[in-house]
């Protein structure tokens, strides 16, 4: 085993380096306050291991992406979103008669119940859709008891998969004020979220392939990817013993931020206000580089890819024939275009690596899919649960697990005498 030498005042500190199953290494400090009373600052944990998992590998120099070993390439072309979330929650792939009951239940646990209705009644109509699936979610835990075993684990881990969709297609209809449209047990798991978001009752109405399909790829490529905000969020908050409903409610809320899982609203946004400003595209990259500036260019760049995000590169190959299927003729998806095409043409960005991530793509498909830009966070949320799921069930499985406890380093007063004023 190779090791790391720290030297400090001039004693020497050995800790040993330890490497992952795809070249990954990192020294390992568990021991370092112990034996010298220091610690490390990271800022942001840009450069620390928080956990050892087994669940996704990223290799952000080399655009790679996998889901249990499997390439998100090949796993995207062929997998159905109920099968990604059997793999990343339970480490292997289902077999036949695994998956099929795994189907039936995420199918059959898919109802709400009836008194949560009058949870949606007390939300005022403006109330954004990423509140209410987190308060939504956080009020299944008063249903549903605390798991005590395994069976009831993997029953809660089932109700949550096939309750959410409903939460979320239901805070939609109470933001623009329709009846609530119930799920159906004949239909996929995206062709049923789309059916519960857009159909009106006592008309019929038939969720397009071309939907069901785009929905079922966004949703697998927003699954998991590694120890991003919202999983490490979804990690620390367990790591209290908190309930799985608890623990999602959390990332919930670490993912509504604009910096994470509201960067495709983002991207939107900064398209709309393009558009209403007027402004040539030349012009406004200008102003992204110019270090002055306050303008930024969302939807590009990415702080661990530093080649083209491979999930950018599956939406964009779908983007095309998306748009040429749904017949869409909307004058905010041409300047996406042509943004996307003047800053991959733009040395500045090319030389810095500044490729569309996933975020440019999923907004600007969301879009031509009819979703409204409030909800672009809600089918992150959606696309994400088995991997918060996988994360926080990893961990808790790991017996050496302990309470998440960062350090700091105090740069406040010092020791102060506490004056007495008297009454004030």
């Amino acid at each position: 085993m190779s090791n790391a030498k720290l030297i400090v005042d001039g004693k020497e500190y050995v800790f040993p380096i330890i490497e992952g199953t795809e070249g990954e290494r990192a020294i390992d400090i568990a021991k370092l306050r112990s034996q010298s009373g220091l610690i490390t600052l990271d800022d942001g944990y840009g450069n620390t291991g928080s956990c050892k998992s087994a669940i996704t590998f990223i290799d952000g120099e080399k655009g790679v992406l996998h889901y249990r070993g499997y390439p998100i390439e090949e796993v995207a072309a062929s997998a159905r979103f109920t099968e990604v979330c059997y793999l990343l929650i339970y480490g292997k792939r289902a077999n036949k008669e695994e998956l099929t009951r795994f189907r039936r239940d995420m199918t059959y646990h898919t109802l709400l119940h009836e008194d949560m209705k009058k949870f949606f009644e007390g939300f005022p109509p403006n109330a954004h859709p990423m509140a209410i699936m987190a308060s939504m979610i956080a009020s299944l835990s008063t249903y549903y008891p605390e798991a005590e075993s395994e069976q009831e684990l993997d029953l809660n881990i089932v109700r949550i998969l096939a309750k959410c969709k409903t939460i979320a297609a239901f805070a939609y209809k109470k933001s623009i004020g329709q009846a609530f449209i119930y799920p159906r047990n004949d239909l996929s798991y995206p062709a049923n979220f789309l059916r519960m978001m857009f159909a009106v009752p006592s008309e019929p109405y038939d969720v397009p392939k071309v939907l069901e399909d785009a929905l079922n790829l966004l949703l697998i490529l927003h699954a998991d990817h590694e120890q991003n905000c919202s999983a490490s969020t979804m990690r620390m908050v367990g790591s209290s013993e908190a309930n799985l409903f608890a623990s999602i409610s959390a990332a919930v809320c670490a993912l509504w931020g604009p910096r994470h899982g509201g960067a495709n609203q983002m991207v939107i946004e900064m398209l709309e206000n393009i558009q209403a400003s007027g402004i040539k595209l030349d012009e406004y990259l200008s102003q992204v580089k110019d270090k002055k500036s306050s303008i930024r260019l969302m939807g590009f760049g990415h702080r661990v890819y530093k080649n083209f995000d491979p999930r950018a590169r599956l939406l964009k190959q779908a983007a095309d024939n998306i748009f040429a299927q749904l017949g869409v003729n909307d004058p905010l998806l041409d300047l996406a275009k042509n943004l996307e095409e003047a800053a991959l043409s733009d040395e500045y960005f090319v030389e810095r690596k500044l490729y569309p991530n996933v975020d440019f793509y999923s907004g600007i498909i969301y879009r031509a899919m009819g979703i409204p830009t409030n909800m672009f966070t809600v089918m992150f949320v959606l696309g994400r649960m088995p991997g918060w799921i996988a994360q926080w069930k990893e961990m808790r499985d790991d017996p050496t697990y302990r309470i998440h406890r960062p350090r700091q380093i105090y740069v406040g007063e010092t020791k102060r005498k506490f004056e007495d004023w008297g009454n004030l």
